[in-house]
């Protein structure tokens, strides 16, 4: 299969149920699924999209294969989160056309820095990360993960 072939496309209501299964998918064969978690992926419009938020889904042939959140932290600050692709379409570079996506949307939406949090555990994700400008920054000691220990950020252009 190209590259050609996937859209990534914005979140409508009926993708809700496939953005919650890829997640529930990622983080069950890695972590325990947390309360904040569920908040999420079973109340996406509540919890991203009326917040200002964006959910990009990876879309091959009709099926979702990916996705990613971004959430407004305040008017400067967003963070990249939810980001998950279903096995069954890995090396397809899913997560790097979502990555592209969430970035440009950042900067569309005049945000000046992308945070993360992740864990070292998954040196795959943070080598797509730190490939897409991300460096490591102190924690966030409330953070609302458990499994969180690592926080990354990215800077933006910030047109004047």
């Amino acid at each position: 299969m190209s590259a050609d072939a996937i859209d990534v496309v914005e979140f409508s209501d009926e993708w809700a149920a496939d953005f919650a299964a890829l997640n529930y998918e990622w983080i069950e064969t890695y972590f325990a699924v947390e309360q904040h978690d569920r908040e999420i992926l079973d109340n996406p419009r509540k919890y991203v999209i009326d917040l200002g938020g964006e959910i990009f889904m990876a879309v091959v042939d009709g099926q979702a294969a990916g996705t990613a959140a971004m959430i407004p932290a305040n008017d400067e600050v967003v963070e990249l989160t939810k980001m998950a692709v279903s096995p069954l379409f890995h090396r397809l570079g899913l997560a790097s056309k979502l990555m592209v996506r969430c970035i440009e949307w950042a900067e569309e939406h005049g945000f000046k820095t992308i945070f993360l949090e992740t864990n070292s555990r998954l040196s795959p994700a943070l080598s797509l990360y730190r490939k897409f400008g991300f460096t490591e920054v102190p924690g966030d000691p409330d953070s609302l993960y458990t499994r969180a220990d690592v926080r990354m950020e990215r800077q933006l252009r910030v047109e004047n």
